[in-house]
This record gives structure tokens, C-alpha cells and sequence, in this order.
């Protein structure tokens, strides 16, 4: 283990940082909660935005930092390190954590630009510049790629990934040094609050079939409507939803005139953003995530917690919450008659269906409650001597 940081006083001062406010509050809340009740200092920082005053509603201090997802001027993106070490300087942490991976790039240049003693990553997936085949996305790799060179190595760094596949990746592209690298599966839910509806799966008279993504193409929502247009055709009594919203700081979001297209079709009902997804969860009878690639999806953890069958495709991170045939199915990527296929067969057999869910809500107890989670994150802050009190993870949450 590290040493404790010299100059530190009694305190322990942490800055989360991620490049929206909502993936703070979605993906982050549990451990800032932790951490705050286990008596730190934090700031949590991203660019402004609605959920901003939610995490202050929770007691946490947050402040917007002006950013442009999408930009591509090095000036601007030059101001932006420049402007996070300053706030780095001012507020002398122990420890830097990094989310996403435009955060984790500028968030860990910062931090070393500031001398912040402790530096933690965590990329949830590749991101649009590995996963797409766009022409942007591919300009971007090799730049991309030397900058997380730069952020992810140094003696008091960690890189969290949330799958097997993402770590040896970036372990393959020399992005990290082996043993910088640590596998946590996902940013834990609240198995509490995500649980089984009183009854049972596939009961009533019509299937209800849901994804819930950021509506993007390489969330497979394409495959999904498709997939949707065949089961409709056959006159099967299921009806899939849509639930999310576009993401415009993602070069991969789906256009809002596609999404009135498919609105005035009739052939999947688009839900929006959804506050309450234990309630539409319990109103659901199979969960399915067609992703292209993932780092662990927290939808389909969710859905496994309230005990669903889950449909999702044969890709990294995806088969960290689904194996085939134990808690859900497997298709391949890209492939909507497959995911169709799947669909019914779940529809058409109730008794699997239900198997399947009771096994993935045993897993999610398993192994992706936030406790669980939580816990292995302080652990990581442990190996860089920037926790408070050891052992406190377990009764933080």
C-alpha cells in the first residue's frame, strides 16, 4: 500500500469529475454519497446542466466547469486543462477520479499538471472514437490514444475498467502498464430499490418488451425498431419500448427527425427520459440492450436486479451481465432478425423466461450491488494512501 500524502492533514479531499452532469448523478451518486459520509472533503465537477442541482439537493458540492463535448480546438481543449488544474490548485485534493474518457484525459493531465497526488481513471466502455467506424472516429484514434498514454501511467495512477475485454485492450495498445490496471464491474445499483415486481414475468395478456439506452446507433436502437417491424408483422401480442433520450455531445446520437419517424410509425413506443425506472421496470417483462460494445451496461443491471430476462448481444461488456442460456440471451451484434428471434422465443416461453430472471437477480446481488462496488473503489483509493479510515467502505452505503 502507499503511504498516506505527505501535507495532508486529517482530511482527505477527493474531486470526481465527468464530462456531463448527468453521468454524475446516475453513475456516480452512490460512491460521492459514500465518500461524503465517510467523512471526506469532495467536489464533484462537470459542465453545467440540470442535474447539477440534484446532486446539491443531495448535500454534495458540485460546480459546473464550462466544457465542449464535441469540440475539437485544441485552444479550447488546451483552456480546459488549464482551467481544471487551476481548480486543482485551489482546492489541493488528494485524489483525482476521472469518468469517461474525455474526463479521464483532461481530468489526470490536470491533476498532474497540479501535482495532485493520487490520479484514478475509469473508462465505462471505449467511448464513440473506438467503438465507431466512422471517419471521425478513426482520425481521432491515434490522438486519442497518445493522450491516454500520457494520463493513464505514473506510480500513483489506476485505471479502472469495467470488463475483461477493455483491459486487455488497452493493456494490447500499450495505452497502460499491466499492472496500473484494475477490473471493477460497473458503478453498482441499488438492489434495494431495484427488486422484483410482485408479479410474475409474462402474466398478462401482452409481452412488454423494453430497451432503455441513451439513444444512440451504437446502442443497437436501429436493430431494436427493426426487430420490432418483424415481430409486429407476425401479429405476436408484444409491445417494445423506447426509453432515453438522444445525447447531442455524442457524434452517434440518433436525429430527432428519425425518432418523429418512428414515432408517427406506430412501431415502438418511444417513452422519453424516464425519472422512475423501478416503477417502468416492474411494468416489464424482458429487457434487451442490442449494443455494439459496452464497458458494463447499467441498464442491463438494472433489469437483471428486478429479476428480467435480458436479450443482448455477444459483445464486450454485455457478456459481463448476460452469459447465454443462464441469465438472458445472447445475439449477434447488428443483427435484428437474431434479436427478433430471441425476443419471441423469451415471449413464447414463460417458464424459461422466469428461470432466466431469477438467475440474473441472483447475480446481481452477487456481484453488482453498489456496496460491492463502493467497496472496491475505496480499495483502489487504499493502494494510492488516499483513504480516510480503512475498512469504513462496508457501512458507507
Amino acid at each position: 500500500m502507499a503511504g498516506r500524502p505527505a501535507g495532508c492533514g486529517d482530511e482527505m479531499k477527493v474531486i470526481l469529475f465527468a464530462n456531463t452532469d448527468w453521468y454524475l448523478y446516475n453513475f456516480v451518486r452512490s460512491l460521492a454519497v459514500a465518500l461524503r459520509d465517510g467523512g471526506y472533503e469532495l467536489l464533484l465537477l462537470s459542465p453545467p446542466g440540470e442535474y447539477g442541482e440534484r446532486l446539491r439537493g443531495l448535500g454534495l458540492r458540485w460546480e459546473p466547469v464550462a466544457m465542449e463535448r464535441r469540440s475539437l480546438d485544441p485552444l479550447k481543449e488546451l483552456r480546459l486543462i488549464w482551467r481544471l488544474a487551476r481548480i486543482f490548485r485551489r482546492e489541493r485534493p488528494t485524489l483525482v477520479h476521472g469518468f469517461t474518457i474525455k474526463g479521464v484525459v483532461y481530468g489526470s493531465l490536470a491533476a498532474r499538471l497540479a501535482r495532485v497526488h493520487a490520479r484514478v481513471s475509469a473508462v465505462s466502455g471505449m467511448g464513440y472514437v473506438f467503438v465507431s467506424n466512422a471517419l471521425l472516429a478513426r482520425a481521432l484514434r491515434p490522438v486519442v490514444r497518445t493522450l491516454l498514454r500520457a494520463a493513464l501511467n505514473g506510480k500513483a495512477a489506476r485505471l479502472i475498467v469495467q470488463n475483461p475485454d477493455d483491459a486487455a485492450l488497452f493493456e494490447a495498445e500499450r495505452l497502460v502498464e499491466a499492472d496500473r490496471v484494475r477490473l471493477i464491474p460497473g458503478s453498482g445499483v441499488d438492489c434495494e430499490r431495484f427488486r422484483p415486481a410482485d408479479r410474475p414475468i409474462l402474466s398478462g395478456p401482452t409481452t412488454r418488451v423494453l430497451l432503455a439506452a441513451r439513444l444512440l446507433w451504437v446502442k443497437g436502437v436501429g436493430e431494436y425498431v427493426a426487430a420490432a417491424r418483424r415481430l409486429r408483422a407476425e401479429g405476436l401480442p408484444i409491445r417494445l419500448l423506447l426509453a432515453g433520450a438522444p445525447d447531442p455531445g455524442s457524434p452517434a446520437s440518433i436525429p430527432p427527425e428519425q425518432l418523429k419517424d418512428w414515432a408517427s410509425e406506430g412501431v415502438v413506443e418511444l417513452l422519453g427520459q424516464v425519472a422512475d425506472m423501478p416503477a417502468l421496470l416492474a411494468e416489464t417483462d424482458i429487457a434487451v440492450l442490442p449494443s455494439y460494445r459496452e464497458g458494463l451496461p447499467r441498464g442491463l443491471i438494472e433489469a437483471a436486479a428486478c429479476g428480467l430476462p435480458l436479450v443482448a448481444t455477444d459483445v464486450p461488456g454485455c457478456r459481463g451481465v448476460v452469459t447465454h442460456g443462464k441469465e438472458g440471451l445472447l445475439v449477434p451484434v447488428r443483427d435484428a432478425e437474431a434479436l427478433a428471434a430471441a425476443i419471441r422465443r423469451l415471449h413464447e416461453s414463460p417458464d424459461l423466461a422466469r428461470r432466466l430472471g431469477q438467475a440474473a437477480r441472483a447475480r446481481a446481488l452477487a456481484e453488482f450491488d453498489e456496496r460491492i462496488v463502493v467497496e472496491k473503489i475505496l480499495a483502489v483509493y487504499r493502494e494510492l494512501g488516499a483513504v480516510r479510515v480503512l475498512g469504513e467502505a462496508a457501512r458507507l452505503v
